[in-house]
């Protein structure tokens, strides 16, 4: 389950085609150097994204992939 306090480098590790929907969300930076140490939360807050509907979507990803 993906949380808002995950930081961005584990998100990915769990799943790589998250990294896909994190990139059309808006956050074309997850090379960053940032995104070893941000969380969701932040890095929505930094790119003007809903925290909360960007985990629902990247959590109904996860779920409908099993």
């Amino acid at each position: 389950m993906i949380t808002k306090d995950m930081n961005i480098r584990k998100i990915i590790e769990i799943d790589e085609d998250l990294a896909g929907i994190l990139i059309a969300s808006g956050m074309h930076c997850l090379g960053c150097a940032m995104s070893h140490f941000e969380n969701l939360e932040e890095a929505c807050a930094v790119h003007g994204i809903d925290a909360d509907e960007l985990c629902k979507e990247l959590n109904d990803y996860l779920e409908n992939k099993q």
